[in-house]
């Protein structure tokens, strides 16, 4: 990693630079919120992998102190990151952030060169992240894993009926933390887990207690004038919790006619009813008109339980964004839907371990696969398709990174270039085996 003169990276181990990252994060995205109140938000920040650059010394006649941070960004440690079949090791980068004074000078491209070869050493195959601009990043080598579902649907919106919803209790209660996060926490992360399921790659839970506190947190100045954070649950006849929404209300009176609104946080059922039960309740809530609700899965249940899906209003946007740091590590950690023997030729411009060919060998559906490097530096056995120095597919890491959690397929990548096939029977079994059958998907992002 290079730095350009007058700069250094340095580590930023706890709250003593508090102020300077705030004051950074200010300028980075706008909020109307001053330093005193942000400081009384519980923070998300990843202490102990947080990094900055300091402007060790400003320019003749700048006003700025020196050691100023021209810029930062974190990596929350993910160790149990959902991927296709399995859980693997993440760094998920939050809190990138340059100075508007220090901007177009490279340090977006060092901090990403420092957190590629930080996270790697550590053991970490993937880097993921939300992306604020969807054009910044695949500069890096991250794909466009899994985009996020938005909905406003109308009050009293008919939805397909399902066996068993009626005999769930639903209650309603004020959100407290000391007395519902445990439960929440738990059903979030039952739907991420492999063990119980198929599981839902890319489901991010709150595994670091920086992120559980952000999650828990109500801070009354993010209101934004609606009110305090509310808690559906349903439960069974035995009294245990199939699910969850936190939500808050807002209303505005047109003379006598209340016009409210109910902004859904998150949802989560563990089964169908459940799911059923739970939009039931929410649009059934009086003085409202619809209910909103973002960063949902593309495949969610509540498309599929809507009559009217048009009426809902969907629309989609860039989420999840995923980076290969260690390529055959990362191909092995996942499961793949179909066998598959095929040699990828790889190109990665910033991490040279990553480029070349590989071949990839899945014996059964469902499986594990095993990942060679081939040709240069490694062997390419005799009626191996890839043979004779041709790859089955061509491809950027940014395109593989984006096929990685099985929402994305090689096929329709290949349709817009960004893949190239020698024979297209083994593009459409390569893009079988790379799916999954539940979309990929994270509700939250920082």
């Amino acid at each position: 990693m290079t730095l350009p003169d007058g700069y250094r990276i340095i580590p930023l181990d706890d709250r003593a630079r508090l102020d300077d990252v705030l004051e950074v994060d200010t300028w980075a995205f706008p909020i109307e919120h001053g330093l005193d109140e942000l400081r009384q938000l519980p923070s998300p920040l990843p202490w102990g992998r947080m990094w900055g650059i300091e402007a060790v010394e400003p320019p003749a006649g700048s006003l700025a102190p020196a050691n100023a941070l021209a810029g930062m960004y974190g990596a929350y440690d993910l160790r149990a990151f959902p991927v296709p079949g399995d859980e693997t090791a993440c760094s998920w980068v939050t809190w990138v952030g340059v100075h508007p004074s220090h901007r177009r000078r490279g340090l977006l491209r060092s901090m990403i060169a420092h957190h590629f070869a930080e996270a790697r050493g550590r053991g970490e195959s993937l880097s993921v992240l939300n992306a604020a601009e969807a054009g910044i990043y695949g500069r890096f080598g991250y794909g466009h894993a899994a985009p996020t579902l938005s909905l406003t649907v109308p009050r009293g919106a008919e939805l397909r009926p399902v066996a068993g919803s009626d005999a769930l209790r639903g209650e309603f209660l004020t959100w407290d933390p000391e007395a519902h996060g445990d439960l929440v926490g738990a059903l979030h992360r039952s739907v991420a887990q492999v063990p119980v399921g198929i599981g839902r790659p890319g489901w991010a839970t709150w595994e670091t207690p920086e992120l559980r506190r952000a999650q828990d947190a109500d801070p009354a100045i993010l209101h934004r004038g609606k009110e305090a954070l509310r808690l559906l649950v349903v439960s069974d006849a035995s009294g245990q919790a199939q699910g969850y929404a936190r939500f808050r209300r807002s209303v505005n009176w047109d003379g006598a006619v209340p016009d409210g609104t109910v902004e859904v946080r998150d949802i989560v059922a563990l089964t169908p009813a459940a799911a059923h039960r739970l939009w039931s309740l929410l649009l059934d809530l009086d003085l409202t008109n619809r209910a909103t609700v973002d960063m949902l899965p593309v495949d969610d249940p509540i498309m599929h339980l809507l009559i009217d899906v048009r009426a809902a209003e969907p629309r989609l946007r860039d989420l999840v964004w995923v980076r290969i740091l260690d390529l055959p590590a990362a191909l092995a950690a996942r499961r793949y839907a179909a066998p598959i023997d095929l040699v990828l030729d790889v190109h990665d411009a910033l991490i040279p371990e990553n480029a070349g060919r590989w071949r990839v060998t899945v014996t059964e559906a469902f499986g594990p696969a095993s990942v060679e490097r081939v040709g240069a530096g490694g062997v390419l056995g005799a009626g191996v398709r890839g043979a004779g120095g041709v790859a089955d597919l061509v491809l950027d890491i940014d395109a593989l990174g984006a096929a990685h959690l099985g929402s994305t397929s090689l096929a329709a990548l290949a349709l817009a270039g960004r893949v190239e096939a020698r024979d297209p029977r083994v593009l459409a079994a390569a893009a079988v085996a790379w799916s999954w059958p539940i979309a990929a998907g994270a509700d939250w992002e920082f």
